[in-house]
């Protein structure tokens, strides 16, 4: 992801919201209500000091039927008020529609990314990119352009008028702006880069926020309250020192903005005056020439604010546009291969295969590694702690691609296939048991979600998973809580498990899958798991090796180097590493 540097220095500012352009022109029908809303709405306002004029001049100099101007200044009145509400409808449905649109946009590029790009941005940044983020974009399309919009449009109908009720006074208003924005685009250039610092001390205050929330046991637990508190705050207070800055700034503009305008137009009123006094104006045009002015004055403020919000909303859309441009890591390729069919399961084979984790490039995780997994076998995975076994699985599931090396699929090369393709050939049961905050019935199905209630039933008897499930308050539509709060770590696993098998894949891969099971619970699933793996490709990761005894062949890892190879018996006669891993879990009580 560009650093905030890069973004401003190689983009301008306002070339960020050519982003929200391309969003909002999916729906022209709005966009032209909108604009012709706003243009009646500054139409209406502009008419109304011609209306006073008429009124003054008319009505109370000219001796005619005063009520007759009256009921015209009235019917301006009600026109500028429906086309305001129209305005403000048409923008405001903008703004939701393409605040929607950016977030499911953002949020499907998110779901093609690899792995990789979520180790090096925070899941947590980038959810308040899109919430605190979308917030701001929310308010520029539905309310920021559209009253910048309006403000340009009376400035300029406004001088307009201006010249054509009193020349020389509106050239001499107008000698004054140059100098208004000149002082203005000086600081702008400030307050962007104030704009964007302030969304990225947001996204800290949201990434802490999150990180203690999610881990509020072991705060407690360790008593750690008040330190949080104290490091939670200073991060909020760095939020607040820059959006401190960043508001004297922008009170700074404002100031600087009504400051000249107001001035300008002080001092043209007092020659105006004058002019009315030496019978070169009347008193309905001076009038009308003071309401508009001070509509023009109002209008190029109002600007100066409405500068300052754009350029945050700029910041904000640089931010998602990095998240929604990110191009994937790991992509479908140009053109896609088959999988040829095999009876049992399928064939995995890694060719020499060599790779390093990108949060630790000087460390290899996996060095040549050679390995054939025949169709229908099961494999286990054991060695110490660090050895790369649950990196097989990742590469296998294609989260990553090898460095150097090969690892094909029925003889296919894994980037020759589709991810979607690959990945469908297979189902895994995580360390972590990943339970999303639904119902029951909505996490079983989560690998297969045309699945009736009954395969569900099915899957979950096996899983040993279907007892605690008919106790739960609703059923299969008993909502599991946040990270399946309402539920033990066990019955979690056994929830992940029954994912797997209701998947139904040529390819199970088991990364400690029983390691959250109390003994009787895991001599249930290994039994489930056996009647499973019967046809299909089955790799096991393991530390309890009383759980791979049966595998046909078992692979020990160390230090990302396959060491060892054979069955349960033959590696214990060999007495190597795994027998020593062996006699340390047993105590020598390992039998043949």
């Amino acid at each position: 992801m560009a650093d905030d540097s890069s973004i401003s220095n190689t983009r301008p500012a306002l070339g960020n919201l050519a982003m929200l352009w391309r969003f909002a022109r999916r729906y022209p029908g709005r966009i032209a209500g909108a604009l012709i809303a706003l243009i009646v709405s500054s139409a209406a306002t502009l008419a109304i000091p011609n209306g006073f004029r008429l009124v003054i001049d008319k009505g109370f100099m000219g001796g005619g039927d005063i009520g007759r101007w009256f009921e015209y200044l009235l019917m301006i009145v009600i026109v500028l008020a429906l086309a305001s509400a129209l305005r403000f409808y048409f923008v405001s449905w903008l703004g939701e529609r393409v605040v929607a649109d950016i977030r499911c946009a953002t949020q499907a590029n998110l779901l093609r990314q690899a792995p990789r790009f979520f180790e090096e941005n925070r899941p947590s940044e980038i959810a308040s990119r899109m919430t605190a983020d979308t917030a701001i974009v929310e308010q520029v399309v539905g309310s920021t352009v559209s009253v910048a919009l309006r403000n340009m449009v009376t400035a300029i109908g406004g001088l307009v008028y201006l010249f054509a009720l009193a020349p020389k006074l509106a050239a001499l208003l107008l000698l004054g702006i140059p100098v208004v924005l000149l002082v203005l685009i000086g600081l702008a250039r400030r307050v962007r880069t104030l704009s964007r610092a302030s969304q990225d001390r947001l996204a800290d205050i949201g990434s802490a926020a999150t990180e203690v929330l999610g881990a509020m046991k072991i705060v407690q637990a360790f008593g750690q309250e008040e330190r949080e508190a104290a490091r939670f705050r200073a991060t909020v207070e760095r939020g607040f020192a820059t959006a401190r800055q960043r508001i004297r700034l922008r009170a700074m503009m404002t100031a600087v903005a009504f400051a000249l305008i107001f001035g300008a137009i002080t001092g043209v009123m007092w020659l105006g005056a004058i002019d009315v006094a030496a019978g070169r104006l009347s008193g309905g045009s001076i009038a009308a020439f003071v309401l508009t002015g001070g509509l023009v004055a109002g209008a190029f403020g109002s600007l100066s604010e409405s500068w300052g919000d754009l350029l945050r909303g700029a910041g904000a859309a640089s931010r998602l546009g990095e998240l929604m441009t990110a191009a994937p890591e790991i992509s479908p390729p140009a053109r896609t291969h088959m999988l040829p069919p095999m009876e049992r399961g399928a064939r995995l084979t890694f060719d020499q295969v060599r790779f390093h984790y990108p949060t630790r490039p000087d460390q290899a995780a996996l060095h040549g590694i050679d390995l054939d997994i025949h169709p229908g076998e099961t494999v286990a995975v054991v060695g110490p702690s660090g050895a790369g076994k649950s990196t097989l699985i990742q590469l296998a599931l294609r989260f990553y691609d090898p460095d150097a090396g090969a690892i094909r699929l029925n003889g296919v090369a894994l980037p020759d296939l589709a991810p979607a393709d690959l990945r469908a050939m297979m189902a895994m049961v995580p360390q972590d048991s990943v339970i999303f905050a639904a119902s029951a019935r909505d996490n079983l199905r989560y690998g297969r979600w045309d699945a009736t209630d009954a395969q569900i039933w099915d899957a979950a008897r096996a899983a040993n998973a279907e007892m605690f499930l008919r106790d739960l308050p609703q059923g299969l539509d008993s909502f599991l809580g946040e990270g399946g709060a309402r539920l033990s770590g066990g019955q979690r696993q056994r929830i992940a498990i029954a994912r797997a098998l209701l998947r139904d894949a040529p390819i199970l891969l088991l990364d400690e899958a029983t390691s959250a099971l109390d003994a009787e619970s895991e001599r249930l699933v290994q039994d489930a798991l056996a009647t499973l793996m019967q046809g299909r490709t089955t790799i096991v990761i393991a530390h309890r090796l009383a759980t791979v005894r049966s595998a046909d062949r078992i692979i020990v890892l160390d230090e990302g180097r396959i060491v060892e190879q054979g069955n349960h018996a033959a590696l214990i006669a060999r007495d190597g590493l795994y027998a020593r891993l062996a006699r340390l879990q047993f105590q020598d009580g390992m039998a043949d």
